[in-house]
């Protein structure tokens, strides 16, 4: 019999987006996922090209979550001649609906935005990534399975889903595959989490696929009413102050979690007659799906918590707007990095101010606006513009919805035993390294695998992976902060730094300078060119 299974990482390798792998047994061949990259120009650049495999060649995917970084190159898989079903919860599939349409606008408008640039003139024209109409197409392909309930994706694939505590319809994903039992985590969440039970699933794998994205990091343990105590203190603080309190906010989830939080403090007191707005049509819909689904979810108590008189849906441009004038309240928006949405706009018109405060309550991925803020720039460029941060700027941890390392390790110890490889996939460096060493501290004898993007490798049942294909080196290059994340940051701080010369002149001197080293920089780059080639 055939017992050969291959596995190929095609994301969320040595970073925490895109994730994506493909399994293939010889007869079928299916995903696991099939995410946007997020963070800097260089990484979103990967969404551009061909995929690494023929999409035609696909017969399923199964999707652990709605997050975009786990989802949203699904249209783009379909328009490039994927047939087969997309197998989720349901759940998801509702999530889907409205996430996947929102990212096929937003491709559509950057790609629009960036073609109208003056410096563009005469150049071709960008295409957007992939349109509303693919997302729409995409979503038509979703098939909803239940929990705990063994379905066939695929010829010789077996699957079932278990609840990972991550956010509304999330799931990992256990396989097996012609005798080779694989667990698939997804993205995992703690302990203490709003809505969901703590993540499931059974024991004894050959192989398990783990996420780290807090693998280097173990948080402080709190209650919801912990939480809770901390979120009031900075709403309070931030009104204070006499400015608003600008939280970036993922549209899926975070948004909710807050919401849930910020009405349980309204209507206890903590913070009676504060005005939140959530400025994300996105999150607005989302929320609706929670209303839905209430009675399933925990801390609801089985009703729709979400309609309450203080908190304002802002649904169109000019109400966004109108925001501008506002003080003394709190927004939130998408998207929770800074990378795209409304929360850009409120950023712009609220970091130079003295009196507002941005919160941070998740994860910022190398590259991307919200890490660089948070990593303390006094300037940053939003939309062309250079914007001095003089806001207060906070951060909660509690807010995370993925598990911290003990929470990961403890996941992991409850799969056991563990006959065969655990990669560890979807974390930046640190946070590997940091949950490879305690899996080997733990188990010496345990075989753990950081794959790269692009690496594949030999499953099979009792045994080590084998590694049978080295990583991308274009894609390995495109991960963490790139030159245009430098070079931003030199622009920004370029007209202060020149303002601090003393005279015109000398700064005159200054440019002058500056531009004879990009010469002759260039020019001793092209003289080492000549030489190679002769």
């Amino acid at each position: 019999m055939n017992d050969r299974v291959s596995l190929e990482f095609h994301g969320a390798a040595h970073t925490v987006t895109g994730s994506c792998m493909l399994f293939d047994n010889g007869k079928a061949r299916i995903l696991v996922d099939c995410g946007l990259f997020q963070g800097s120009r260089s990484l979103e650049m990967l969404n551009t090209g061909p995929f690494a495999f023929d999409p035609r060649t696909i017969d399923a995917v199964v999707l652990t979550h709605a997050h975009i970084d786990h989802s949203g190159l699904l249209p783009k898989l379909v328009a490039s001649g994927f047939k087969g079903d997309i197998w989720c919860t349901a759940s998801t599939a509702d999530l889907l609906e409205h996430m996947l349409a929102d990212s096929g606008r937003i491709h559509e408008a950057d790609t629009e935005r960036r073609n109208r640039r003056r410096d563009r003139a005469g150049d071709p024209p960008f295409e957007p990534i992939y349109t509303e109409a693919d997302a729409i197409e995409a979503w038509h392909h979703c098939r909803a399975t239940n929990r705990e309930e063994w379905f066939e994706p695929a010829d010789g694939f077996h699957a079932r889903l278990w609840n990972a505590g991550h956010i509304l319809g999330s799931a990992s994903v256990e396989l097996n595959v012609n005798g080779t039992k694989i667990m698939c985590s997804g993205d995992l969440g703690p302990e203490n989490k709003a809505f969901h039970p703590e993540p499931a699933g059974p024991a004894g794998f050959d192989h398990i696929i783990c996420e780290t994205t807090y693998g280097d990091r173990q948080r402080v343990q709190v209650t919801m009413e912990e939480r809770r105590k901390t979120l009031e203190a900075e709403v309070r603080s931030a009104i204070i102050r006499g400015g608003n309190l600008i939280i970036p906010s993922f549209a899926l989830e975070r948004t909710q979690e807050l919401l849930l939080d910020l009405i349980m403090l309204s209507r206890s007191g903590a913070i009676r007659g504060v005005p939140i707005f959530v400025d994300s049509p996105l999150a607005n819909k989302v929320t609706g799906v929670f209303a839905r689904y209430a009675e399933n979810l925990e801390d609801t108590g089985g009703t729709n918590i979400f309609d309450f008189p203080t908190f304002h849906a802002v649904s169109d441009v000019a109400q966004s707007i109108r925001l501008n004038s506002v003080s003394g309240a709190v927004i939130l928006a998408a998207s929770g990095m800074c990378e795209g949405g409304r929360i850009r706009h409120h950023l712009k018109h609220n970091l130079h101010r003295k009196d507002s405060t941005i919160l941070f309550v998740g994860f910022q991925a190398q590259g991307s606006l919200g890490r660089v803020i948070l990593e303390g720039a006094k300037t940053v460029r939003i939309s062309g513009d250079d914007v001095r941060v003089r806001a207060q700027i906070r951060r909660i941890d509690s807010y995370s919805a993925h598990a911290d390392q003990t929470e990961l390790l403890d996941w992991i110890k409850e799969r056991q035993p563990v006959t065969g490889s655990i990669f560890l996939t979807h974390g930046e460096d640190r946070a590997l390294e940091g949950m490879r060493r305690k899996l080997q501290q733990q188990s010496p004898q345990t075989s753990v695998r950081i794959p790269e993007i692009g690496e594949a490798y030999d499953l099979r049942a009792g045994a080590p992976a084998k590694r049978t294909a080295t990583g991308s080196l274009a894609a390995q290059q495109a991960i963490g902060q790139d030159w245009q994340n430098s070079y931003a940051r030199f622009t920004t701080s370029l007209r202060e730094k020149l303002a601090r010369i003393e005279n015109e002149a000398q700064r005159q001197k200054a440019i002058d300078e500056m531009q004879e080293l990009l010469d002759s920089y260039a020019e001793f780059k092209e003289s080492r060119r000549q030489e190679r080639k002769r």
